[in-house]
């Protein structure tokens, strides 16, 4: 830790362990980020990512870097919420995430959801690299400020590509400094929990989910290449996450 704040960054590979299982060559995790191997389900490996301190905070690094071999299976959940917070140090936190699943393996992306508190700066970034039949299940999920505060500033790009060629690539920006109209009728609507779930299958490629809404503020829709994208709004985390894992069931 310096007057710069925290540079801290997990580690996690998943490579087939060539009996039926997968298994874990490397689970590294450094300061505020530590990682732990739960019991496993069939042939997927479970990691579960626990935060050892706060944050992140203003002028922190954080970085989880995941990688999963052909015939791999990982899916990755964490512990808790994650809370954004201002800190002693100035300056913008960060946050990255960068995934890479090979031809054949498969991974499930499931945290906790990421809190946006009062006062803080959290820029995230979230590339998923593809390749060949990979398969993916990735969950977004961000709530604006805790129970009576105003959010603070939260800037979040996910970038998902599919043998180089991009499938989804959107930012967006919310809180304090933000452009205009992020709170309005044509972006969030006044509401304060927002997530999306990209689920990524080589069956799509020949029979793609039709288009359709999830309610009045959730939505499906079909991506280029065997990928679908849900996004919603809600009131507060618990009904977000109802309409997300309600939309898992029907994609998987």
């Amino acid at each position: 830790m310096t007057t710069a704040g925290v540079r801290a960054t997990a580690r996690i590979e998943a490579r087939d362990d060539g009996r039926g299982g997968t298994s874990l060559p490397m689970l590294d995790g450094e300061g505020p980020l530590a990682l732990r191997r739960i019991r496993s389900s069939g042939s997927e490996a479970r990691v579960m990512l626990v935060g050892a301190m706060s944050g992140p905070l203003g002028g922190d690094h954080l970085a989880v870097e995941a990688r999963v071999g052909p015939g791999a299976r990982l899916r990755v959940g964490s512990a808790a919420a994650t809370i954004a917070l201002p800190g002693q140090a100035k300056g913008e936190a960060r946050y990255d995430v960068r995934l890479d699943v090979a031809d054949g393996g498969e991974l499930s992306w499931l945290p906790e959801q990421l809190i946006s508190a009062g006062g803080s700066e959290l820029s995230v970034s979230s590339r998923v690299e593809l390749r060949g039949d990979a398969r993916l299940v990735f969950r977004e999920e961000q709530v604006l400020g805790r129970v009576g505060e105003q959010p603070g500033r939260l800037t979040s790009r996910l970038t998902v590509r599919r043998d180089g060629r991009a499938l989804l690539d959107q930012e967006l920006a919310c809180g304090p400094g933000a452009p205009g109209g992020w709170d309005g009728p044509a972006v969030l609507a006044g509401h304060r929990a927002l997530g999306q779930l990209v689920v990524v299958r080589p069956e799509f490629e020949k029979e793609v989910p039709v288009a359709r809404l999830l309610g009045e503020y959730a939505a499906l829709t079909p991506l280029v290449g065997p990928a679908v994208l849900v996004t919603a709004l809600a009131p507060d985390a618990l009904v977000l996450r109802r309409v997300l894992d309600g939309a898992l069931r029907d994609l998987t």
